[in-house]
């Protein structure tokens, strides 16, 4: 089943491969008990447990460890009521299946599917169905539930309640004795094999939200609970006083029963203050001490809610809302920090990393400042509850494991006598320096290399080795990250995404500060990195050798690849030892901006085996990154189709080095070759002269593919250097000038023609007619 009721023994089936050698169930929280485990075949077993009386109700997550490996995670639920499974048909709303009330149904949805089921009441009798779907983490299941009458009057219905996510949550008070029909389906009338749920029907309180949201550890808080009918009540509760996280859960009781699930409290060490009305206007603020917390409510459509604190110039806090992400209020919260003087702004926020708003305010003088809060759609009603923390700015620390396989959180598994090496992340807030990583509570026989993480790294390799004596076993391991200046201690946050929507978007999960590990059966090979003797340089390459130790008959392809490369390295992930080989040969290159200082390096290695894919790891060794023993620069060059030419390369030494080394000049383009072969130089050289030679049908262009492999001798193995950005020309010959050609004699000019008479106009005619008149006149 998808859950159990506290107080039980129940058999539970688990599903999957590889579970003929299953040993143990790994549960993340105390109050399940394992009586038996009995294998069914290779892809099922059965457990045999016993649920504890004192069991916390809600989700709960389980691991199964193998001999040979760990599974991933699922979560179940357990709840205080006995359980029922659902029966087709129910799927007309005329013959509903009869259930009683204070009962789980365990059903399915599948498509177009909608159950019913009947309830007798008593007029005044409270009637909650609350139903987990999507938080059992099977598939993007939306559920829809409605409580309706016998006349199939709907009373109360739900889609996507806020405290539950996505699920749903209807609650009401019968109006007459009678009968009541729950309604389930999925909200667009999907669903398939994968739609489970489990809806709790009863007469248990069941808060939609608690005031106040928090407190401080060993405080005793008076609670007033909210539900979804507007009835209030109080119950008194007393917070732990060392708790193991910052939230705490809260679940309302009373004569008729228990909640299904809990509503969340803020559990820090902070003086804290409710809201006293009238604070909805800024010339009304409450007034509130920092650093500290003040709880409130946007009590109606359209409320602001003002508080007012003091501050010196220059202090620094951090102000954040709590509210839809951890007390699942429905508040979509908008912060304000304001000036009290004039009112004049000095940081806001709607939702910075999350549905809550968060700040860091700086304050720009003496003075006293306004926080106001209200919701950025105007809503507003008395379960938009909200907590506010004002603290200093302090430094955190939190450890995650990077997913070595995308969508799957990390498990370590140790075959006896072998090695598994994984990488552990940091992030730092507001702090810097270095870090050790700590592994309590690590099955017997395993022991752990690492280096400190320095200060400038937020991730470093661990190395698990387990002893060959080891006996198999696993457990849930917290790690701790230390920082000793300034004192920061952090531990680790584990997400598995169990669903995902669109665009692979994570819908829900579980999160946890322990990760699975476990000492396995024996691998069939183990694997050994030969150490270099040499640095790998900048602009360098080198190939690091793998070395397999196979048992007898093993003889399948190992794949190896490197943990991680180191910045500014890069390598081949697409190696493999062949079948019945014992040897491999990883290629790595280095840029010319490689960190220059010795890393810890390890290979993975994986083989498929009868049982499944087995995982194991190298021992970890050095990696000497280093600067340049030379530099060259290649000089533009050109030459004729045909022709001969000399390529000039500089040389320039930057580490002295003895002997010898070798200098080639690859990246010829096609048709150019060499007149001389490879080169040696000493560190005296100061410039190499290769000759290449261009065949007359060689491709006419600029060619930079040109580029100097050098091979400097140290230790007995050579540091292989590279450098390109040379560049050849080829040209066409010039083509041959023709003969000049025989100029013709040039004919004589003959003598130009007189020009015709210019015919006058008859103006002009009359022109030079009168003015011949008066010459003849004189």
């Amino acid at each position: 089943p998808t859950g159990f009721q506290r107080g039980t023994t129940v058999e539970a089936t688990f599903a999957g491969a590889r579970l003929e050698d299953a040993q143990e169930l790994l549960f993340y929280e105390p109050g399940i008990t394992v009586k038996k485990i009995t294998p069914v075949n290779a892809n099922q077993i059965k457990a045999t447990l016993e649920v504890a009386p004192s069991c916390r109700l809600g989700i709960h997550a389980v691991r199964v460890r193998t001999a040979t490996g760990i599974s991933n995670l699922r979560t179940f639920t357990v709840g205080a009521l006995p359980v029922v499974e659902e029966k087709e048909p129910n799927s007309d709303f005329a013959s509903p299946q009869p259930i009683p009330l204070d009962t789980t149904v365990s059903g399915i949805v599948q498509n177009e599917d909608v159950d019913y089921f009947v309830v007798e009441a008593k007029k005044g009798e409270r009637i909650s169905a609350e139903l987990e779907g999507i938080r059992l983490g099977y598939t993007f299941f939306d559920p829809y539930v409605a409580i309706l009458d016998a006349k199939r009057f709907e009373l109360a219905r739900s889609d996507d309640f806020p405290l539950l996510r996505q699920d749903s949550l209807c609650t009401i008070v019968a109006p007459e004795d009678g009968k009541y029909i729950i309604e389930v389906r999925e909200s667009a009338f999907g669903g398939n094999g994968n739609c489970h749920y489990r809806l709790h029907v009863g007469r248990f309180p069941r808060p939609i939200a608690v005031f106040p949201p928090g407190g401080r550890p060993g405080e005793t808080l008076e609670l007033e609970c909210l539900d979804a009918t507007g009835r209030t009540w109080k119950q008194s509760v007393t917070l732990p006083t060392d708790p193991a996280s910052d939230e705490f859960l809260f679940f309302a009781q009373d004569a008729h029963g228990i909640a299904p699930s809990p509503n969340h409290l803020r559990l820090v060490d902070l003086p804290s203050t409710n809201e006293a009305e009238p604070n909805d206007a800024y010339n009304k603020p409450n007034t509130i001490t920092v650093p500290g917390a003040v709880h409130g409510r946007i009590g109606q459509p359209g409320d602001h809610d003002f508080f007012k604190f003091s501050a010196k110039k220059g202090q620094r806090f951090d102000i954040r809302v709590y509210a839809r992400k951890v007390l699942r209020s429905p508040l979509d919260s908008v912060l304000i920090v304001r000036r009290a003087k004039n009112a004049s702004g000095v940081v806001s926020n709607d939702d910075s990393g999350g549905p809550d708003s968060y700040v860091r305010f700086t304050a720009p003088e003496d003075g006293e400042f306004v926080v106001e809060l209200y919701d950025h759609l105007q809503g507003g009603g008395p379960d938009y509850v909200y907590r506010i923390e004002i603290v200093p700015v302090t430094p955190r620390l939190t450890i995650n494991l990077p997913e070595r396989f995308r969508y799957v959180s990390t498990v370590i598994s140790v075959p006896k006598g072998n090695r598994m090496a994984f990488l552990v992340n940091a992030a730092r807030a507001d702090f810097g320096g270095e870090l050790s990583i700590e592994f309590p509570s690590l099955p017997p026989g395993i022991h752990v290399q690492a280096e400190k993480m320095a200060a400038n790294r937020s991730q470093i390799p661990v190395l698990f080795t387990a002893d060959a004596s080891a006996k198999p076993a696993g457990a849930l391991t917290p790690i701790i990250g230390r920082c000793e200046k300034p004192p920061v201690v952090g531990g680790l946050d584990q997400r598995t995404m169990l669903v995902r929507g669109q665009n692979n978007r994570d819908v829900w999960g579980h999160n946890t500060d322990r990760f699975a590990v476990a000492v396995t059966d024996e691998a069939p090979f183990t694997l050994e990195l030969v150490p270099p003797k040499v640095p790998i340089v900048r602009n360098g390459t080198m190939g690091l050798k793998v070395v397999a130790k196979r048992k007898e008959g093993f003889s399948a392809a190992i794949g190896v690849r490197m943990l991680y490369n180191p910045p500014g390295i890069s390598s081949s992930g697409a190696v493999s030892i062949p079948a019945g080989k014992n040897e491999a040969v990883i290629p790595m290159t280095a840029s010319g901006g490689a960190a220059i200082r010795e890393w810890p390096i390890v290979v993975i290695g994986r083989a498929g085996t009868p049982k499944g894919a087995v995982d194991v790891s190298t021992q970890m060794v050095n990696l000497k990154v280093s600067d340049h023993y030379v530099r060259t620069r290649i000089e533009k060059s050109a030459v004729e189709q045909g022709q001969e030419t000399e390529v000039l390369v500089n040389v320039e030494q930057v580490q002295p080095f003895e002997g010898e080394a070798a200098v080639e000049l690859v990246g010829l383009p096609a048709k150019v070759t060499l007149v001389e072969g490879p080169k040696t130089f000493t560190k005296e050289t100061k410039q190499l002269v290769f000759k290449v030679k261009a065949d007359p049908g060689a491709r006419p262009g600029r060619y930079k593919s040109l580029t100097c492999r050098i091979r400097v001798p140290e230790n007995g193995d050579v540091i292989t250097h590279v450098f390109g950005g040379g560049e050849l020309r080829i040209d066409k010959p010039l083509p041959k000038k023709p003969a000049p050609k025989a100029q013709p004699k040039k004919a004589a000019k003959p003598a130009p023609k007189p020009a015709p008479k210019k015919r006058l106009s008859r103006l002009e005619q009359l022109r030079q007619k009168r003015k011949q008149a008066k010459e003849g006149g004189q």
